[in-house]
């Protein structure tokens, strides 16, 4: 049987004993290897290895970086969105700055440096492994790109830094959120099921909590509440109690331990459906470890603030707790805040920003084709149209 062809190759290439479960979702499963192993010859029982892969932080990893790991999502509407905003001023983008608040690899912020060559950028990011390889990237552009390490919540102070000021000064602002591919393509990071690896999920490794850390010591109480508040998982309670009943034997230290777990946890039936059954606790985690809603709460009105008369703004959300926060932000600041039951709009108060886009945009079949992560995108912009007021940003907050 084919199947069982693949679990015993799937135990051949595992260097510990992996279940029944864990091998019908870790299909390629084998031990995160540390430097011991390697010295020792370990990567022999492993199968062979491409010697192109790279020895990182005691793990072996796949040299994406030829490729940056990374593929852009939905790259030529954010261009078409965002390129009259940046050539108001001159068709080459001088005189314009555009800020990428997750740049991750680099692919959008490179087709913009390459195709406005007079256009000025500045990049944030968190996660410092991310900043390394935009910098490498992008290093033919050095001198018109300002690279930031923090939290896009940091937006205001990567501005100021930059020698811009944080209000109505940018004209294009471009965020792409979640877990970028780079992220979930470097196995030691444990951010995604689909491989063994350290329970750990940070975005920024300097960071003290990782997923480790919540799995086991947050309480049934607490872990309930995230994995049905960050991951809208519905089983939620029985999964904490799982984890619960199993740490109190062995702490969990990888994403493997986890996910067999979840497998025991989720009934079978709705094992059988709805897609990979750890994907929302692993979503909840990240979210949790990282602070990921409560950063895009604050850094989507240091955003809008910062854009002058006629910036636009591009957000790509992945899953629907994001798209809400975006879309309850947007529609905020498209709206009049003159008080209902007014004959007329009051001065100074009409909407601040239009809508670019009917609702949020999908990733087209041949994107989802070429690039399968695109699938759950959903597309934001505004624009602003009126120059804002203190008290309009004081309400937004």
């Amino acid at each position: 049987m084919k199947h069982s062809a693949t679990l015993s190759e799937a135990r051949a290439r595992a260097t510990w004993p992996l279940s029944e479960p864990t091998l019908t979702y870790f299909p390629n499963a084998r031990f995160v290897l540390s430097d011991r192993d390697l010295d020792a010859g370990a990567l022999r029982t492993c199968g062979p290895v491409n010697r192109s892969d790279l020895r990182r932080e005691g793990v072996v990893v796949a040299d994406t970086t030829g490729d940056f790991g990374h593929v852009p999502v939905l790259l030529d509407r954010c261009v078409a969105l965002l390129t009259p905003a940046l050539t108001r001023h001159h068709p080459d983008g001088s005189g314009a700055v555009l800020i990428d608040a997750t740049i991750g690899a680099g692919g959008h912020a490179e087709r913009f440096l390459s195709e406005l060559p007079g256009l000025r950028l500045i990049g944030i990011d968190r996660d410092p492994t991310a900043l390394d390889i935009a910098r490498t990237r992008l290093a033919r552009f050095a001198d018109r790109l300002t690279l930031v390490q923090t939290r896009y919540d940091g937006i205001a102070a990567a501005i100021d830094e930059s020698g811009d000021a944080a209000t109505e000064s940018i004209d294009g602002v471009l965020f792409d959120l979640g877990v970028s591919s780079m992220q979930l393509d470097r196995v030691e990071r444990g951010f995604s099921y689909a491989q063994d690896a350290p329970l750990d999920m940070r975005m920024d490794p300097t960071s003290a909590l990782t997923a480790a850390e919540i799995v086991n010591s947050y309480d049934e109480p607490a872990l309930t509440d995230i994995l049905r508040r960050y991951g809208e998982e519905r089983f939620a309670r029985r999964i904490a109690a799982h984890i619960i009943r199993r740490r109190a034997r062995t702490p969990f230290t990888s994403t493997g331990e986890l996910v067999e777990l979840i497998y025991q946890a989720v009934p079978a039936p709705a094992r059988r459906t709805g897609g990979h059954p750890a994907k929302r606790t692993f979503q909840a985690l990240r979210i949790a470890v990282n602070a990921e809603l409560d950063a895009l709460r604050d850094a989507l009105p240091a955003a809008l603030d910062a854009l002058a008369v006629d910036g636009r703004i591009v957000v790509l959300a992945y899953q629907s707790l994001e798209d809400r926060i975006v879309k309850r932000v947007f529609t905020e600041a498209a709206t009049s805040s003159t008080p209902q039951g007014l004959p007329v709009e009051l001065p100074g108060h009409g909407p601040q920003f239009t809508s670019l886009t009917r609702g949020a945009e999908r990733a087209g079949d041949d994107e989802v084709r070429q690039n399968p992560r695109s699938t759950a995108v959903r597309l934001r912009a505004l624009q602003r149209v009126q120059p804002g007021n203190e008290a309009a940003r004081r309400g937004r907050r």
